[in-house]
């Protein structure tokens, strides 16, 4: 089966991009989703994410306490490292397992950091969502209610949009929903056509 990547930075759609293949009968796996379900308490990722942060990254030894690890790892480039290195293998392998559970021509694997976390490596084609980034700053804001300045901070810290599209096979510009339905016709035809191409070559 083909496994196809899509990415963009905050307040570029790439939620609403997936949800539009999702309508079109594409399973989609949310890394950050699954990230925070394989963090919970009682499985190996909290096993390994206790050893290197101490218990107090859970509390009561249940849930995980998000501002206790984000001051840790924020103030320590090492501990993030750390951190990531623990939790993208985790998500990388569920993915697999999980895509391998699926059925149809494709599955979309969703994240925003596919190709600094290395999740570029697991799936066939990549896909980046891209933006204007006052679009951007004012989706955010009105989504998650917060300050126009430190969404621009966000913005500055993700990498940037000319890099994304150089690294992505496909690039679409999110605009417009009217003009966003076609252009992932477009992509779900080719995506479907590649993967049965594929397939019969194989048998």
């Amino acid at each position: 089966m083909m496994k196809v990547g899509i990415t963009g930075g905050i307040g570029s759609g790439k939620t609403t991009v997936c949800r539009l293949f999702a309508q079109r009968g594409v399973a989609v796996y949310d890394s950050d989703a699954a990230a925070r379900r394989l963090m919970c308490a009682g499985g190996p990722l909290a096993a390994e994410l206790v050893r290197r942060f101490g218990a107090g990254v859970y509390r009561r030894g249940r849930e995980l306490d998000r501002e206790f690890l984000a001051r840790i790892v924020f103030s320590d480039p090492a501990a993030l490292a750390d951190l990531n290195g623990l939790v993208h293998p985790a998500v990388a392998e569920d993915f697999v397992a999980w895509a391998g559970r699926q059925s149809g021509d494709y599955v979309i694997l969703e994240s925003a950091i596919l190709f600094e976390s290395g999740f570029d490596g697991f799936v066939d084609r990549t896909v980046a969502v891209l933006a204007p980034v006052d679009l951007r700053v004012a989706r955010a804001c009105q989504r998650d209610g917060c300050d126009a300045e430190a969404v621009r901070r966000r913005i500055a810290a993700q990498t940037d949009d000319d890099t994304l599209c150089r690294r992505a096979d496909f690039s679409v510009v999110n605009i417009s929903l009217d003009d966003l339905g076609p252009t992932v016709d477009e992509l779900d035809r080719r995506f479907r056509f590649e993967s049965r191409s594929v397939s019969q070559h194989a048998d």
